[in-house]
């Protein structure tokens, strides 16, 4: 699957060129490919929700996630990684880092016993969340700003901010480096301190890199 990505954007970007397209001032920002200006119709239409869809699972920005579709009961799906920007993914090494920092993560979540079961969030309309990680209650409300997907988790003990984005499947819940190491010891008293610190250090080794969980309801 991951390959395939490769070969997509590869035969996207043969495509653009034979067709003599350019990607003019739109980026792979917030804006997105779907509003590229100067392709009209047909192809270029296609090229950009293509384009879209693949860089909007690895570029935070929110992505058309607003408060009413983050509100419910969401549960641990695996594990999520993303960039702040364009320019921190094209660093790392493109769209196939987010997926390697993916699969690095997984088993190290896994180690550190984070599971579907033990590990849920449910965001309410009136911006209290009630969450569990690693078996252990987290609840208190949250702010979430629809325009970059920015997100602050507040209880009695702690505040977490993070960012949260749409997914395939669901959402992701990603964190930096710092952040995440703390929802996984502070508020999951997670005890393998080897497998957490392992997270950490996927988290910091690309710039601008967040790690966390993905979600489905």
């Amino acid at each position: 699957m991951k390959k395939s990505i490769f070969a997509v954007l590869t035969a996207i970007a043969l495509l653009a060129t034979s067709c003599g397209m350019g990607y003019g001032n739109s980026g792979y920002g917030n804006t997105g490919y779907g509003n590229m200006g100067g392709y009209g119709g047909g192809t270029g239409n296609i090229l950009g929700n293509v384009l879209g869809s693949i860089l909007g699972n690895v570029l935070l920005g929110g992505y058309g996630l607003d408060a009413s579709s983050l509100a419910g009961n969401w549960a641990y799906n695996g594990a999520s990684a993303a960039f702040t920007n364009q320019q921190t993914l094209n660093k790392a090494g493109g769209v196939e880092a987010a997926n390697n920092l993916i699969n690095q993560l997984a088993p190290k979540f896994q180690a550190a016993g984070i599971t579907k079961k033990n590990t849920t969030f449910k965001f309410g309309a009136d911006n209290t969340f009630a969450a569990q990680v690693h078996g252990i209650p987290f609840n208190g409300t949250y702010t979430f700003n629809q325009n970059n997907g920015e997100i602050a988790l507040k209880s009695a003990a702690q505040t977490l901010k993070g960012n949260v984005m749409k997914t395939t499947n669901g959402i992701a819940l990603m964190f930096d480096a710092n952040q995440m190491a703390t929802m996984l010891q502070k508020v999951g008293k997670v005890d393998n301190a080897t497998a957490v610190e392992a997270v950490k250090q996927l988290a910091k080794s690309s710039d601008g890199a967040r790690v966390g969980f993905e979600l489905t309801k």
